[in-house]
């Protein structure tokens, strides 16, 4: 099995610490396969959407990055049918996107956000 390195930040290192004991993982390597995986298979499920569909987009940052936020929904107004904006708690914020369009425009904007690395959260939901 090859092996690779990568660096982590400290609060990241410790929730993969964090969730290697809340999951019962018996390593680090294994916290991070496993969401690896995760992420390959999230991948692999939204490469095989095509043609016209509905989505739901969740976005989860810091406020002081709202000017990203609208600068990206102006980027897909063709797209975005609904935006709602809420302060979960503290300086975090959760935007939620409901979609209506070409598959590759719902790609193209759930790269654009997943890509953006002052992003804490991306989920997309194809309907």
């Amino acid at each position: 099995m090859p092996i690779i390195s990568i660096s982590l930040s400290d609060e990241l290192l410790s929730e993969v610490d964090r969730l290697q004991r809340s999951m019962g993982f018996t390593g680090r390597s294994e916290v991070i396969r496993a969401g690896i995986r995760n992420f390959v298979s999230e991948e692999k499920q939204k490469d095989a959407l095509a043609g016209s569909l509905h989505a739901i987009l969740l976005v989860v940052h810091n406020d002081e990055f709202d000017d990203i936020i609208a600068g990206l929904k102006h980027s897909f107004e063709d797209l975005i049918i609904t935006h709602l904006h809420s302060k979960i708690h503290g300086d975090k914020c959760v935007e939620l996107f409901m979609l209506d369009g070409e598959a590759e425009r719902v790609d193209m904007i759930t790269r654009n956000f997943r890509t953006n690395k002052k992003m804490d959260t991306v989920k997309l939901v194809a309907l």
